[in-house]
């Protein structure tokens, strides 16, 4: 599957791996209302294209997910700063 790497040579391996560093760090940089959003710009880095399109749960089913997750920061931030700023578009979160 990771074949494409087999050719590159070293500052090759080390660009592509500070570009995957830094995908990464910009998703767990994600705060806010973006914490929210899938990150096709994320799977975009993979060699592999991909056309599959994610299977999105009906509102309730979603909308108890979404509560559960936030339930979840709870648990695992319990210390984390908190906002009451309203979700004014994916741009503007």
């Amino acid at each position: 599957m990771d074949s494409d790497l087999d050719d590159k040579s070293r500052e090759e391996l080390l660009a592509e791996l500070v570009k995957l560093r830094n995908a990464v760090r910009a998703h767990r940089d994600s705060s806010g209302h973006n914490l929210c959003w899938h990150h096709p710009d994320l799977w975009n880095l993979l060699p592999e294209k991909s056309s599959v399109n994610p299977i999105v749960p009906e509102w309730p089913v979603f909308l108890r997910g979404c509560l559960k997750y936030r339930q979840s920061l709870d648990e695992q931030l319990p210390d984390a700063p908190r906002s009451d700023k309203e979700f004014s578009g994916r741009d503007g979160a």
